[in-house]
């Protein structure tokens, strides 16, 4: 899919979220490159700081149109209580936006119910995260009366996976779901796909070796009972239901381990059908969500630069942006924040080991001696402006900084 001002819908999100410094480098390159064939970062160069700004980052097609349905639905009706199922995106500042001005949460992102169904009426407003939902959530609120397709920001490159996990099931395959079993958007695809398809999830490639070595007969059945209690289909029968397999993702889970994991099972018919393998095997690589291939590759061009660390900003519970966290650590000190308030000083940083679901707070985080180079990205659910804060936030440690609204005005002047 090409990103130009013709092919995809220009949206209507708050001011607010909207950036003088990272969005409008981001405005740029996508006007001198379409196609997203040049994946080098932008460099803002400040004198003693220096931030190189991946050539993707931030919200996706998907986010943006989350964004402006809800926004619109609260103005649209400023008379009913306005619910959203669970997050809208993983950002905690949108999230705490919408919350402050008037919508309430019904469960939180591990399904955790905060108001009960029954206090719902069919006159209320009910907002579909981007994430979708089950179709036993969707059951439930059609009972009660609520209309769920006027305010629904599934995102249409998740339904995607959806059509193609029910493609699947009606050409007799089983559906192995790469993805996080507790996260909302892989519980509504288990849910699509467990309509039509003995299914599975999975977590990452030492799971699939697992369910491999079961496909093979090199482990018993019971230890794929026991390993994936609770991740497959009632009455998975694995003497018939690895015949056929597909395999498909959670949209922001990382790309290329999807597509290693997708290799390692079409490996595994090859060994078992030889010639016949295509029978047995499903390619299924164009569920992958090009808004995360593109920060993932863009990621993987920031590895090449020379940084001395890197600040990754998005929501802690941001799957794809713990990916992009995971990237940047195999090559920098990377700090992992969701807003600027996080930087308490020049000395001490507060955040996110995603690993350990835990704060951090680090001395001597910045180095002393300039110039300083600062890798900047962020996840698909996390504004600009916050990008923005950050510069501005970091800047103020370097006397003598330019400024940076006046500096990406002069790179991107068009003659």
């Amino acid at each position: 899919m090409q990103l130009n001002k013709s092919t995809i819908k220009q949206f209507n999100i708050p001011a607010y979220y909207k950036s003088s410094i990272t969005g409008k480098i981001k405005d740029f390159r996508k006007s001198l490159d379409p196609r997203k064939k040049d994946l080098q970062p932008s460099e803002i160069n400040l004198g003693p700081v220096t931030f190189l700004i991946a050539r993707h980052f931030g919200f996706c097609y998907g986010v943006e149109n989350a964004i402006e349905i809800s926004y619109n639905a609260l103005e649209e009706n400023p008379d009913k209580n306005v619910y959203l199922l669970s997050q809208m995106i993983h950002n905690q500042e949108v999230n705490r936006d919408l919350e402050d001005r008037g919508i309430r949460f019904i469960m939180d992102t591990d399904g955790t119910q905060f108001i009960p169904w029954e206090s719902l009426t069919k006159d209320d407003i009910v907002i579909v995260p981007a994430f979708g939902t089950t179709l036993e959530t969707e059951k439930i609120l059609r009972d009660i009366g609520i209309e769920i397709q006027q305010y629904n920001t599934t995102c249409p490159f998740v339904e995607k996976v959806w059509k193609r996990s029910l493609k699947l099931g009606e050409e007799g395959h089983t559906v192995i779901i790469h993805g996080k079993f507790r996260h909302e958007e892989t519980r509504a695809t288990f849910s699509h796909s467990s309509k039509s398809a003995p299914s599975v999830i999975i977590r990452d490639m030492s799971e699939a070796i697992i369910l491999g070595k079961v496909i093979t007969g090199e482990t018993d059945p019971s230890v794929f009972y026991e390993k994936f209690a609770g991740r497959f289909t009632p009455g998975f029968d694995t003497a018939k239901d690895f015949d056929r397999i597909g395999v498909v993702n959670q949209t922001t889970m990382l790309a290329t381990e999807t597509q290693a994991i997708a290799d390692y099972f079409k490996n595994i018919m090859i060994g078992l059908y030889n010639d016949d393998y295509k029978d047995h095997f499903a390619d299924t690589r164009d569920t992958l969500c090009y808004a995360t291939n593109d920060n993932q590759d863009a990621t993987y061009a920031l590895l090449e630069s020379e940084a001395d660390l890197a600040v990754v900003v998005g929501g802690y519970n941001s799957s794809n942006t713990s990916h992009i966290v995971e990237l940047c650590e195999s090559k920098f000190p990377t700090y992992f924040i969701n807003a600027a308030s996080e930087i308490k000083s020049a000395d001490e940083i507060q955040h996110f080991n995603y690993k350990k679901k835990e704060k951090l707070q680090t001395r001597n985080w910045l180095p002393k001696n300039g110039p300083v180079r600062i890798i900047l990205t962020s996840g698909a659910s996390c504004p600009d402006t916050i990008l923005d804060d950050v510069i501005n936030r970091i800047k103020s440690f370097f006397p003598g900084s330019k400024d940076p609204v006046e500096v990406v005005a002069a790179l991107t002047e068009v003659e």
